[in-house]
Order: structure tokens, then C-alpha cells, then sequence
């Protein structure tokens, strides 16, 4: 007679343990990136036990799962807020804009190179993502006369995440070419749309 295999129990996820291992292996990623993420560095950065990695995360997967889900959610709320606060084009802008959260990507996107598990997630949040900005964006182009026809939210939308990204990782590299005219550009567009500030 086959036995059911046993789960073997995972720590409690409001755990301040937890919590320690999460900041440690979100701060190991961004400063040294996802390479360095490794159980031993993850528990001597939270100055804990090696062994307590996996007592809360079965593998180091569920460990990158759970930094990025949590990142993301809260990603998830600051957009709703800024939303609900500033649905300006400007406003969605700054969001984008955050280059530790463009790192943050950046690490993850490469992670997701190796990793499919990683790889579904990154989509299953980025698809929430850009639908919850998009609405805004739509607002926000729709507010200040631009029709679908002549900017369609969706472009508008693109171009700022992907130009957000490009100019934090050149930043990041030390490429910074173009950046001071590409930045004074976008702030005239996002004026002429918004209003001066």
C-alpha cells in the first residue's frame, strides 16, 4: 500500500523570521543581484541560521517567488492609491521612473531566463500591471484632449515602462548620454497633456 507523501511544514507567513529572509534576499538581489541569492548568504545577510531557508521556503524558488510576489503587490497598491490620489500622466510617470524598482525588474526578467515558474509569475503580475496603469493612462491622455487615434494609451503606456527601464539600467551601467534631453523632453510632453505643474 502506497503512502501519501508527508508536506513537510513551511514557517507561518507572518513570521518576523520570514519577514528577515525576504528583506535579506531582496537586498542581496538588488545590491549584488540574483547570482548571490544563495540559502547561506540569504541567512548570514538576516544573520539567521542557514538551515531556516528552507525551513520557510522548500526551495529557492519559492524564496524568489515570494520576494517578487510581495514586491509586486505592494507595487499593486501604490499604483491604486496614486490613481485614486493623481491619475496624471506625470503621476504614472514617477511610478515608473523608480529605478530600484526598475533593478528590481531588470534581476527578475534575468531570473526568469533560467526559471519558468518566475517567468509565469513575472507575467501573470505584469498583465495586472499594465491594466490597472492603463485605465489611467487612458484617463489621463483623455482628460487632457489626446485621442486614441493620435496617442493610443496602450503606446503611451509602453513607452513610458520601457523608456523608464532603458534609462535606470543605462544608469545603473553609468551610460548616461541623452538621458538630461530625453528626461526635459518627457516633462514637456507630459506638460503639454497635464498642464505645468
Amino acid at each position: 500500500m502506497a503512502t501519501a507523501p508527508t508536506s513537510r511544514r513551511i514557517g507561518a507567513e507572518t513570521s518576523q523570521t520570514r519577514t528577515r529572509l525576504l528583506n535579506a534576499a531582496e537586498r542581496l538581489l538588488l545590491e549584488e543581484g540574483y547570482a548571490a541569492v544563495t540559502s547561506r548568504r540569504v541567512a548570514a545577510q538576516a544573520d539567521l541560521k542557514p538551515q531556516l531557508v528552507h525551513y520557510y521556503f522548500r526551495t529557492m524558488d519559492d524564496l524568489f517567488l515570494a520576494v517578487f510576489r510581495r514586491r509586486a503587490e505592494e507595487n499593486m497598491t501604490r499604483v491604486e492609491r496614486a490613481v485614486a490620489a493623481d491619475g496624471s500622466l506625470r503621476a504614472l510617470w514617477q511610478l515608473n521612473a523608480d529605478p530600484r524598482g526598475a533593478a528590481f525588474n531588470i534581476e527578475f526578467v534575468a531570473l526568469a531566463n533560467h526559471r519558468k515558474a518566475i517567468r509565469a509569475e513575472i507575467a501573470r503580475y505584469a498583465e495586472r500591471y499594465r491594466a490597472a496603469q492603463l485605465k489611467a493612462v487612458a484617463a489621463a491622455l483623455a482628460a487632457g484632449g489626446v485621442t486614441a487615434d493620435r496617442l493610443p494609451p496602450v503606446v503611451a503606456l509602453l513607452l513610458m515602462t520601457g523608456l523608464s527601464q532603458v534609462l535606470a539600467l543605462e544608469d545603473a551601467l553609468g551610460v548616461t548620454a541623452g538621458h538630461a534631453t530625453t528626461l526635459a523632453f518627457i516633462d514637456q510632453a507630459i506638460g503639454s497633456v497635464d498642464g505645468p505643474r
